[in-house]
């Protein structure tokens, strides 16, 4: 079964503004034509109103914005002197792993300076295509051009053997 997802228009929104009142969320996504959860996430999203009313012209608004907005910050940013820093230990072939920790161990009252292994592979994983970021991956140890998922899935054999 596919899902073909759309946004909530802005005659989706006033429709819920105006049932609102005297309709349950399910009744309202069934009259929509769309999942109670949606109708419910955009209640809680953009429900600002001191009173607890909601707007839809505001609803609209905020979701404009929102959709503009990146996600979240990365917590190593690449214009920044502290990836100046990784970049110069990765350089020396220090590993994520060591950078982390001589970050903590050398500026240990500044929490911004920070960085765990994770973000530091994220940011590599992260740049864009281009000559440094190839020279900065083959300086790690493994130096593979992409990251591998954690657990694969075994194929054939048994894991344990019985006897």
């Amino acid at each position: 079964m596919t899902h073909c997802y759309r946004h909530l228009s802005a005659e989706d929104r006033a429709a819920i503004m105006l049932m609102r009142v005297s309709y349950s969320i399910r009744a309202i996504a069934h009259q929509l034509g769309r999942a109670p959860s949606t109708i419910s996430r955009e209640l809680v999203r953009h429900t600002v109103k001191p009173d607890g009313a909601y707007d839809a012209s505001l609803a609209g608004h905020r979701a404009r914005l929102t959709r503009c907005r990146p996600r979240r910050c990365p917590k190593l940013p690449l214009d920044c002197e502290l990836f100046e820093l990784v970049i110069y230990l990765l350089r020396k072939y220090w590993s994520p792993e060591q950078i982390a920790r001589t970050l903590k161990r050398m500026f240990p009252d500044n929490t911004d300076r920070h960085v765990s292994h994770e973000a530091i592979y994220n940011a590599l994983y992260l740049m864009p295509r281009g000559s440094l970021k190839k020279e900065l991956i083959a300086c790690l140890r493994q130096g593979n051009g992409k990251r591998r998922p954690r657990s694969r899935a075994r194929i054939g054999g048994n894991r344990f053997l019985t006897w």
